[in-house]
């Protein structure tokens, strides 16, 4: 079984091993790690299995979580909440925090197509890993994991908002204030076609309003700078 704590560490290797130290968590089990961290362009076993297991388990956690932190809401709203907490570029951002990418293992094909930078990728990855978790050591103990990586986002979420992403947001403020809807312009585009980084200016025309957005893909750039516009609004600016 697996323990937070963690004992026989040396067990295994040694990004894996600091992996369980961003988690908080230490493999027992060093093949079932392994196996969380293999996409299925290696080959058989891969992750795939784990994934579906930990999809469930972190769905579940988050719904548990979400009904304890607003009793009121009804569960239209929560299931809204939970949609936003367990989408893929939420696990993407935090299996970024995590530096996943340099422990999945890929095949030559995705490995030269820059495959642990794809969101889709890594958000496979993470679910694999908690699933992993819960079928080493059981439910609390990747509960517990899920809660500590997702403690931050927790704190954050306004229940009003219901979850919406940057650009949703921005675009329901405009429309109450019947003002013109945002333009998104790709200003620079930088690196290897497997690799991009983008960057993307958000221009609010009737309030004068600019935010530059950047992002591994134009859609992460265009959110990066709907947020930073539309709390621009939200404080006056």
């Amino acid at each position: 079984m697996g323990t937070s704590g963690g004992t026989k560490q040396d067990a295994v290797s040694s990004p894996q091993a600091a992996l369980g130290r961003r988690l908080g968590y230490v493999f027992r089990t060093p093949a079932l790690l392994a196996q969380a961290l293999t996409h299925r362009s290696v080959g058989v076993p891969n992750n795939e299995r784990l994934e579906f297991l930990g999809d469930s388990v972190l769905n579940c956690t988050i719904a548990e979580a979400l009904y304890q932190a607003f009793p009121r809401l009804p569960e239209g709203d929560l299931s809204r909440l939970r949609a936003h907490l367990v989408k893929q570029q939420t696990l993407y951002e935090i299996a970024q925090r995590l530096d996943l990418g340099s422990t999945v293992r890929l095949g030559e094909g995705e490995l030269k197509s820059g495959g642990f930078r794809r969101p889709s990728i890594l958000a496979d990855a993470l679910e694999a890993v908690l699933g992993a978790v819960f079928l080493e050591s059981g439910f609390e103990a990747a509960r517990d994991v899920i809660s500590r990586l997702y403690q931050p986002l927790l704190t954050e979420i306004d229940p009003r908002t219901l979850g919406k992403d940057p650009k949703t947001l921005l675009q329901e403020c405009l429309q109450g204030r019947k003002l013109a809807l945002p333009k998104y312009t790709v200003i620079a585009t930088t690196g290897e076609a497997h690799a991009q980084h983008f960057e993307v200016e958000c221009s609010l025309e009737d309030l004068g309003v600019r935010s530059v957005g950047a992002g591994t893909s134009r859609r992460a750039a265009e959110q990066d700078a709907a947020r930073q516009a539309y709390a621009l609004i939200a404080a006056g600016g």
